[in-house]
């Protein structure tokens, strides 16, 4: 696969510079890859460039774009604004620096950095079989990364798990070790997407055993593994394994209640919520000028702000501007720029009780997900449990509930647009959008992002999205 084999990253070690060709790149990471991961060091440093790597996709247009396709924010159109083609859902195949490219490119540039570690490290521990147990917990985050990267990438590129019946329809390339420049690669169906998806969550499951050596959600962890598990199986309607996984998470990390909640974002803290966050420090990614505090590019809209307002005493109104709308989840006040960490936090614990909730209603277990939502509302409305009422009796009304609870928990971290597509319900904004585009009915092909043109070009064994 020509293109995907062009994303290929040496690590920050190589210095690749002025390369007019990427045959020049590739020859160097054939003979630089096999040298760099000959022993134990080699392996200690590539995890962090994974990490990295990732955290550089997600700080672009990864976390943005479910939201400005989504029904929440309002966008400003005005000026220079790399997401207005998503905002008004005429994306290009031909972009490729913006959305549509540049979350396809830094995707699979991640991806061959955690499929190198995972390639090698059998074969060190031949010459270093002291290293056995090291070793297994360095798999196991990479495999976590591995299967976070194809989770992502099947979100973005393909429609739905429950599109079909049986996830029969076209996914993304499962791409398990780099592709020769001569291959050309097919793209895989959702279902076997998921598959590998959960194949290697319950690998990393498996490795990390009882280890409780990484305290810090900022690598993954046996906890980060449920959570991203609870999250796979909710898309994929899963609602037994949602529920298990998301309560596993749920044990392992208590809620951040009151001010710790709101230093969630607003401070770095070393305990919280989170079950895995990108660490941050020293980055100045797009999502930082997007919501910038001045003239944030995004910012709350009304269907957002009329949810948030039921109550005024909730708590994540705290975390939106007062006089711009926009979030202060990424951007720190008070805080000087050399002590600002702009972390993204990808698995947290509000999110597994939503989750639960929501398959424990799917369940029928109506009352078990009435009392998860009563506890996030107890907190986030700074009351106690017992002063929580909540009147909706029916499936389809606690179905209602639950959505807007997460409209409002998980506004601006990149959920709303699969939220909308996987419940198969309409995207429809408010009437003061400031999109050419008012509504967009589900089922439709303007709800996943072309494959880049590069891409189409020289890989003869890809697929194009429907429509594009």
């Amino acid at each position: 696969m020509k293109y995907i084999k062009t994303c290929l990253v040496i690590f920050s070690f190589v210095l690749l510079n002025n390369c007019d060709n990427f045959l020049e790149v590739d020859q160097i990471g054939k003979s630089a890859i096999p040298v760099f991961f000959s022993d134990m060091d080699g392996f200690r440093a590539a995890l962090p460039g994974a990490y990295s790597t990732v955290y550089e996709y997600y700080g672009e247009e990864f976390v943005l774009y479910p939201d400005v396709a989504a029904d929440m924010l309002q966008v400003n159109t005005v000026g220079d604004n790399s997401m207005i083609s998503q905002y008004n859902y005429n994306s290009n195949p031909q972009e490729e620096i913006t959305a549509v490219g540049g979350i396809w490119t830094g995707a699979l540039e991640a991806l061959v950095n955690v499929n190198n570690i995972l390639e090698y490290a059998q074969g060190v521990l031949v010459e270093y079989p002291e290293s056995e147990d090291e070793m297994a917990i360095i798999k196991a985050q990479a495999l976590f990364l591995r299967a976070l990267i194809h989770f992502d990438l099947v979100r973005i590129y393909a429609q739905p798990f429950n599109f079909t019946a049986d996830a029969s329809h076209i996914g993304i390339p499962v791409l398990l070790k780099t592709p020769s420049s001569d291959d050309n690669v097919a793209r895989n169906t959702v279902a076997e997407v998921y598959a590998q998806v959960i194949k290697d969550l319950k690998e990393a499951e498996a490795l990390f055993g009882t280890d409780t050596s990484i305290e810090s959600s900022y690598f993954a962890s046996k906890k980060a593994v449920h959570g991203l598990l609870a999250r796979v199986y909710l898309y994929m309607e899963n609602w037994t394994e949602a529920v298990n996984y998301s309560t596993l998470a749920i044990n392992s990390t208590p809620l951040s209640e009151g001010d710790d909640y709101l230093d969630l974002f607003l401070a770095v803290q070393d305990k919280d919520e989170s079950l895995f966050k990108l660490n941050g420090k020293l980055k100045t990614p797009e999502l930082i000028d997007f919501y910038n505090l001045d003239s944030p590019l995004g910012y709350a809209g009304n269907k957002l702000m009329t949810l948030l307002k039921e109550n005024p005493e909730d708590l994540r109104l705290q975390l939106l501007d007062d006089s711009t709308l926009g979030t202060l989840k990424y951007i720190k006040k008070d805080i000087s720029i050399a002590d600002r960490y702009y972390n993204i936090i990808v698995l947290r614990t509000s999110e597994m009780y939503l989750i639960r909730a929501e398959a424990n209603n799917n369940l029928n277990n109506m009352e078990a997900a009435i009392a998860d939502i009563k506890t996030l509302q107890a907190r986030n409305y700074q009351k106690d449990i017992s002063e929580i009422s909540i009147l909706e009796n029916t499936k389809e009304t606690v179905s209602t509930l639950i959505d807007n609870e997460r409209a409002k928990e998980l506004s601006f971290e990149g959920h709303r647009l699969y939220d909308l597509t996987r419940t198969k319900q309409d995207m429809v904004r408010d009437v003061t959008t400031t999109s050419s585009v008012k509504e967009v009915l589900y089922p439709s092909s303007l709800f996943v992002l072309p494959i880049p043109q590069k891409e189409m070009d020289v890989n003869t064994g890809m697929i194009q999205n429907e429509d594009y």
